[in-house]
């Protein structure tokens, strides 16, 4: 190909992806019911075809779950919408998430908070998701490899806990790492036949729990997940 064909080609192939961002946010995320226009804003600002494999870049905006790597998937994007405006973000927060799969949450994340940090399991998934988020410029995204349900204890307390996999029950380590007035959103329930969205909010003297929905996620793991020594307390 030469240079001249690539830099025609370059513009078309950005033009598509444009639109059918455009109209995922449209008629997958606005008339299914996401009203925040800051989540609506920040879905059509990150480029979800930069988080997959080239194999199914054509796919990025279809409603549904995309494989990327090491057995896992990217959540359909009404999921990732639906768990940014549930944490009803402002722009100053300081923002946990557990699972960061291809990094694609987190960047929509970043357009909604001040600072997010999140924590992945699989250490190639947290390098490749490092990598594509260095690269599209997400400056105040933090990437770590660890146990994501022992939270991270040394840059909390966080105002928001967004949780990307489901749990047995909520892990004691997010409630310690949230601050007063902070909300988890977190699925909770049998991993095998599918989970409820919960939302958690941090009050002075009580914690407020309100039910969302019905959801299916991939299985929370580690100490506080579905095979920790915790799973059954």
């Amino acid at each position: 190909m030469s240079t001249e064909q690539h830099a025609h080609e370059q513009p078309e192939q950005s033009r598509y992806f444009d639109e059918r961002r455009h109209r995922m946010v449209q008629h997958q995320l606005r008339n299914r019911g996401i009203a925040d226009e800051r989540v609506l804003q920040a879905m059509l600002a990150v480029p979800r075809e930069e988080f997959v494999a080239d194999s199914v870049r054509d796919y990025a905006y279809d409603d549904c779950p995309l494989p990327i790597g090491f057995g896992q998937t990217i959540s359909q994007p009404y999921t990732v919408a639906f768990q940014c405006e549930a944490l009803r973000l402002k722009g100053d927060e300081h923002v946990l998430e557990i699972g960061t799969g291809s990094g694609y949450a987190a960047a929509v994340l970043s357009h909604l908070a001040k600072e997010v940090y999140t924590v992945e399991r699989i250490p190639g998934l947290a390098a490749q998701a490092g990598k594509t988020v260095k690269r599209l410029g997400y400056s105040n995204v933090y990437i770590f490899t660890a146990n994501g349900t022992l939270g991270l204890p040394d840059h909390g307390p966080f105002n928001g806990i967004v949780v990307t996999a489901g749990g047995a029950a909520l892990p004691k380590p997010f409630l310690e790492q949230l601050a007063t007035g902070g909300r988890i959103v977190i699925p909770l329930g049998d991993y095998l036949y599918g989970q409820e969205m919960y939302r958690f909010t941090k009050l002075a003297e009580e914690l407020k729990v309100e039910n969302l929905g019905c959801f299916a996620f991939v299985p929370l793991i580690g100490r506080y997940g579905w095979d920790g020594p915790t799973a059954e307390q």
